[in-house]
């Protein structure tokens, strides 16, 4: 395993990029992942690395990784707590004037950060995130690509969650450190309204595909009841929404999810 030492100068890197990455379980994940951030464009980073409990041989995968780069780091929970406080501690500990997420099992492509700094540069926005594709567990391209709107205002955000977690970022010099509500599914969707919220301005969307996301099986995006179920507590929970309203943006997601929301799915020709 080689460090990287280069610096690219292609965006100004003075910027430095928390990236919190949750993991439970993942020794068959998390080295691909951890590879796709050394291998970034990018080079200011840091990756907070928090294993949520796991059993398996997660820790023994990592241990090269955090003895040749000084710039990632291991949290540790005593217990398994969920993604939600996994994140909280990660955001807690992060140091960042950006802070980004990456799940154990996801891929970004190496020129994310550099194009989506870039990006929020120009733009002047403090949220961002981009278009991202589709892979099955085994790595293999599936073939679609969740097309990222161009602008995601709060009201639009509240029908149904436009941002892949994999994909956002967010300045913490304009917002502070924003972190999530203790819900076990979706808090990275109460975490985005939360910003677009405070920041008062729409995130921005960038078309291209910046990352690959692994659809696992039981996954929610594999499970249409979960989804339904979780998403019902994102508003009573979460948002403190009364039952009766909760109900009703229910029923507002669930046309928006599936008639709205599904043609930003749309097929590609890899081959």
């Amino acid at each position: 395993m080689k460090k990287r030492i280069d610096k690219t100068n292609v965006v100004n890197q003075r910027s430095l990029v928390s990236i919190v990455t949750p993991m439970y379980d993942s020794e068959s994940y998390i080295s691909e992942t951890i590879n796709t951030v050394i291998h970034q464009t990018y080079t200011n980073w840091e990756l907070l690395l928090i294993d949520d409990g796991s059993k398996d041989n997660t820790l023994k995968v990592i241990q090269p990784f955090l003895e040749d780069f000084p710039n990632i780091t291991l949290l540790k929970n005593d217990e398994n707590l969920g993604a939600a406080l996994s994140r909280n501690k990660g955001i807690k500990a992060a140091k960042g004037d950006y802070i980004a997420f990456l799940d154990a099992d996801d891929l970004w492509k190496p020129h994310k950060l550099e194009t989506q700094l870039a990006f929020m540069k120009k733009q002047n926005c403090a949220i961002c995130f981009s278009s991202y594709e589709l892979i099955d567990e085994k790595g293999n391209a599936l073939n679609k690509e969740v097309r990222a709107l161009k602008e995601l205002t709060y009201s639009k955000l509240l029908r149904s969650n436009y941002i892949g977690n994999l994909t956002g970022i967010y300045s913490v010099k304009v917002l502070g450190k924003i972190t999530l509500p203790n819900l076990r599914k979706r808090q990275d969707w109460l975490l985005w309204l939360a910003a677009i919220k405070k920041s008062g301005k729409p995130a921005l969307g960038i078309q291209e595909s910046l990352a690959w996301y692994r659809v696992r099986k039981g996954s929610m995006s594999s499970n249409k009841l979960n989804l339904v179920k979780h998403n019902y507590w994102v508003y009573k929970k979460g948002l403190g929404f009364s039952t009766l309203k909760s109900i009703y943006v229910m029923m507002v997601f669930l046309k928006e999810q599936f008639l709205v929301k599904s043609k930003q799915t749309i097929k590609t020709d890899k081959t």
